[in-house]
């Protein structure tokens, strides 16, 4: 009688990238599969579009260069915050905690900002890594699901913020405030960008994460160590906030308990409208963190121009948004959200 061997894990890894390779190449002769070069060029042209879409509602307002500055203004704390999330969507999880961990992180800025400017960013640095860590440990420790994870410390984090402002804000000292050049937070912010687009891009890290996110068993496989990377990758994304957050006291001057109230959001709607394919993977880029962020910023400074009313401003996000998704999901790898 023949014995019933059960086929090794790796296996059904290799079956899947051949299913997935016949897929391909039935959408293709179908006319629903984009060249990779095409889906990566369509954020760019979404972000041109829209720039010269709203130069023309707004009668080549937003492109003057006051409001062009305004729009930059909004786009260095939230494109560093990107940065950390954009790791976490590439192993296919998502985090809903950073707008809490900001406010947290800058309250402590604030407060040790009262004896060295230097000691008060490594402990926003620190303390952002800790919270991250926090993420990380009921992620992958004990298995519960990021999203879950980091709604439940949203209010957490928030809460704490709250009560450490209940008697008034909490004001960083003048010396911090002066160093809100343009110039300086520029540099800050290209500095961060191009360390992670290095580590990204040329590292080990980088291809893990990209793997991960493609499928935990083929990474593991290769030699990719899943639940210690992705509980780094949430310590380092609490320290990059926490950096964001040293930006946002210069900025501000002063954080009551509502700082980073809905960055959370902002952030995730930016990576979309770059284009990073909500289940991570392979097909993360880098860009998507700049174009989306850009995209995102252009039309918050650009749609109460055209439309006076917040609700339709509301309407008009929401339905940009759905587009942007219908058009860039990737719809063959999508899952549930680790």
């Amino acid at each position: 009688m023949a014995r019933k061997t059960s086929s090794p894990r790796w296996c059904k890894g290799v079956r899947d990238m051949v299913e997935q390779h016949k897929e391909e190449k039935n959408n293709a002769a179908a006319g629903l599969y984009l060249k990779p070069w095409l889906r990566n060029l369509m954020p760019l042209c979404g972000l041109l579009a829209i720039v010269v879409v709203f130069a023309f509602l707004t009668d080549g307002r937003i492109v003057q260069p006051r409001n062009m500055q305004l729009i930059l203004s909004q786009v260095y704390v939230l494109m560093i915050a990107s940065m950390g999330v954009f790791m976490i969507m590439t192993t296919g999880g998502l985090d809903f905690s950073q707008g809490s961990i900001l406010g947290l992180t800058s309250i402590i800025i604030c407060k040790v900002s009262q004896y060295n400017i230097l000691l008060a960013i490594v402990a926003g640095i620190v303390g952002g890594a800790m919270m991250g860590a926090f993420n990380g440990l009921f992620h992958v420790r004990f298995k519960i699901a990021s999203f879950i994870v980091t709604i439940c410390t949203m209010y957490l984090f928030r809460g704490l913020c709250e009560y450490l402002t209940t008697n008034g804000p909490i004001a960083a000292t003048p010396d911090v405030v002066a160093l809100n050049q343009t110039w300086l937070k520029l540099l800050l912010t290209s500095i961060v960008l191009l360390i992670g687009f290095l580590v990204f891009r040329f590292t080990r890290l980088g291809m893990d994460l990209r793997a991960i996110g493609a499928g935990e068993t083929a990474a593991r496989y290769s030699g990719c160590r899943p639940q210690l990377t992705k509980f780094f990758v949430y310590v380092a994304a609490g320290a990059i906030t926490g950096f964001a957050a040293f930006i946002n006291v210069i900025k501000v001057g002063s954080i009551t308990g509502t700082a980073g109230s809905q960055l959370e959001t902002q952030i995730l709607i930016a990576l979309v409208l770059g284009g990073l394919p909500i289940s991570g993977g392979a097909k993360a880029n880098f860009s998507n963190i700049i174009i989306g962020t850009l995209t995102y910023c252009v039309l918050e400074k650009s749609l109460p121009m055209v439309f006076p009313v917040s609700a339709t401003q509301q309407l008009v996000k929401g339905i940009i948004f759905l587009c942007v998704v219908a058009l860039t999901i990737d719809r063959k790898s999508l899952r549930v959200i680790k």
